[in-house]
Order: C-alpha cells, then structure tokens, then sequence
C-alpha cells in the first residue's frame, strides 16, 4: 500500500514536470498547438498514449494493476467530448494541464480549476438522474482492442505503433506545410 502511494506520487510529480517542460501548462503555446502552428504538444499527447499503453500492458502481465472496462455509450461520450472542448477551448487547459499550471501560479488555471471542481460536484449531484438519460440509451458496451483483434498484446501494439505513427506524421505534415513553430 504504501509502495503505491509512493509510486503514485513519484508518476505524478514526473508527468506534472514533462507536460511543464513541453509547454502544456501554457495556454498560448496550447492555443498554438490547436491552431496547427506549434506541433509539440499534439506529438507529445500521441506518444503519451502510445507509451502508456505499452507501460499498461507491462503492468497487465505482472498482475499489478485492476483495470476496469467501462461500457461505451456514444451519446454520454459526445456529449462529454462537446463540454470538454469548450473548456479547453476557452480557458486553454484541459483538466491535467491545468492542475499543474495552478501549481506554476497562473492564476488563470487557478480559475479553470475551480470551474472544473464545480463542474465535478454538479455532475455528481445528477449522475444518479443522468445515467438513464444519457448513458443508457446509447451504451454499446466495453469495447477494446483485445476484443477486435483477440489478444492483449497485439492491440496495445497495433495501439502504440499507431499513436506513434501519428506523432510522425503530425510533425512532417505540420512541417511541410510551414505549420511548424
């Protein structure tokens, strides 16, 4: 228990300090990066993906962690995609990079946070109202690639190589084009 929290700790101040050093933390460099001008950060969220579904996968096969499926729903999802797109889209952060600007001291991020603490405590308050609503009607399931492709290995390969394929092709399209800070 005690080694978990450590861990914990120990991967949480890594990725706090990586997505600082990348420039996450910064809402220009991130409005940047939307606007197809700095292709750092796209590159970095693709391989980080990439990297962690490998790193899952290495923990999957010593038995370590307890990983749950939930069941997709493709309303609940859009419509959650379509609220955190607007967030991101207005304040520059989306929910991690923002934790860890408020800890720089950007008082903007400060204020992104709060809203996100809100937006958590009246979710919680109509889940319960929620599910039957939005989740239910449109759930099709757990979906994995495990269950495409019928073995764990291969999916988190054909996920990582295709992650990482993207952070390729996002830097020499960007490139090519002049995009590239």
């Amino acid at each position: 228990m005690i080694t978990d929290i450590w861990l914990g700790l120990f991967s949480g101040i890594a990725f706090g300090f990586i997505i600082q050093r990348i420039g996450a933390t910064n809402p220009n460099k991130m409005a940047r990066a939307h606007l197809m001008e700095d292709p750092e950060i796209p590159r970095f969220m693709v391989l980080t993906v990439a990297f962690s579904a490998l790193g899952l996968l290495g923990l999957q096969a010593t038995g370590e962690p307890r990983t749950v499926i939930l069941p997709t729903s493709i309303l609940a999802t859009g419509i959650a995609a379509i609220i955190f797109g607007i967030g991101w889209g207005l304040t520059g952060y989306c929910p991690g990079t923002c934790w860890a600007a408020a800890g720089e001291g950007r008082m903007d991020a400060v204020f992104t946070l709060l809203g996100g603490l809100v937006g958590t405590a009246v979710f919680a308050q109509l889940h319960e109202v929620l599910i039957p609503v939005l989740y239910l009607p449109s759930s099709i399931g757990p979906v994995t690639l495990t269950d495409w492709f019928g073995n764990r290995t291969l999916g988190a390969w054909i996920l990582a190589i295709g992650f990482a394929l993207c952070a390729w092709m996002i830097g020499k399209l960007w490139g090519r084009h002049g995009f590239s800070a």
